[in-house]
């Protein structure tokens, strides 16, 4: 689509309308009426040649086409907006949206956005965690930073740093782990990812016992069970390191084992912006120092 020709009203129109799931609430919203809205939507559907509501007797229905575009659209138009205000305040920034798993958010980021935000003071990053299941597209997301391998489809990764699992509990529980295999009379934290305790056992030259009690999607969650006494978590201790430090958490064995790493990705079909770019020497260069 030639960009001279994007349909900018269509656009805004539909957004409110997908944000309302109602023409005539839009129009309102838009001081417009509920045909001018109606009028609009198809117009744009026509130009790309499929539907993106469904016309519903009481209201509307996002097609799959309509739910893929309305996050983009309403992205956009709020970046529009902040920055035409920005610009107008005379304080003009650009805005990164960035999902992080939040392991690495909590562990690892917020210590240092202080830093960061001397480093770059005209990229106004937006924050959303997650526990590592991320649509970069569908979230409307510049980067996300991800755990795990670095191969996730239509996707660049570069690698920020190593984040290696051993197990970690409270100083209570640790005195009763004078061996690893006293591990199995204590209640193993896992993770959603089931491979890892028996890959820590496997490094260990032991036999996994059987595990149960509950799992997590989250490791920020299984870690702060186990601070709590209820277990012992099989996480990244880089991650952690501020309990460490303090004492409450330790880790009892120094067996540790390689699941993944931390990773900034984009999608590949997605050009770096100023912010995107400066973001990233940024992030890899205090990875790189240990800043």
């Amino acid at each position: 689509m030639d960009r001279a020709q994007i349909p900018l009203n269509a656009l805004r129109a539909f957004e409110a309308a997908a944000r309302h799931l109602s023409f005539t609430r839009a129009g309102a919203e838009l001081c417009v009426s509920q045909g001018a809205v109606s009028q609009q939507v198809a117009a744009l559907e026509a130009r790309l040649r499929t539907a993106l509501f469904r016309r519903l007797p009481r209201g509307l229905a996002l097609t799959d086409e309509g739910r893929a575009l309305f996050p983009v659209v309403a992205d956009a138009l709020d970046r529009v907006g902040g920055l035409l205000a920005r610009i107008e305040a005379g304080q003009p920034r650009e805005v990164l949206s960035l999902g992080v798993v939040g392991t690495f958010a909590s562990g690892w980021l917020l210590t240092r956005l202080r830093d960061f935000e001397r480093a770059c003071p005209q990229v106004d990053l937006r924050l959303s965690t997650n526990n590592n299941r991320v649509d970069i597209a569908g979230e409307g997301l510049d980067m996300a930073i991800r755990f795990g391998g670095g191969a996730w489809h239509g996707t660049h990764a570069e690698p920020i740093l190593n984040a290696p699992l051993t197990p970690l509990c409270t100083p209570e529980i640790a005195t009763r782990l004078s061996d690893p295999t006293l591990l199995g009379r204590e209640l193993l934290l896992r993770s959603y990812r089931s491979e890892e305790w028996p890959a820590w056992f496997r490094a260990a030259n032991l036999p996994c016992p059987p595990l149960r009690g509950p799992v997590f999607d989250s490791s920020v969650l299984m870690v702060d069970a186990a601070r709590r006494g209820l277990g012992i978590a099989l996480a990244p201790a880089a991650m952690f390191a501020a309990d460490l430090r303090a004492g409450t958490l330790v880790h009892p064995f120094a067996t540790t084992i390689e699941a993944g790493s931390y990773w900034l990705t984009r999608l590949q079909s997605r050009a770096d912006t100023q912010a995107m770019a400066l973001f990233r020497t940024w992030l890899l260069n205090a990875a790189a120092t240990g800043a």
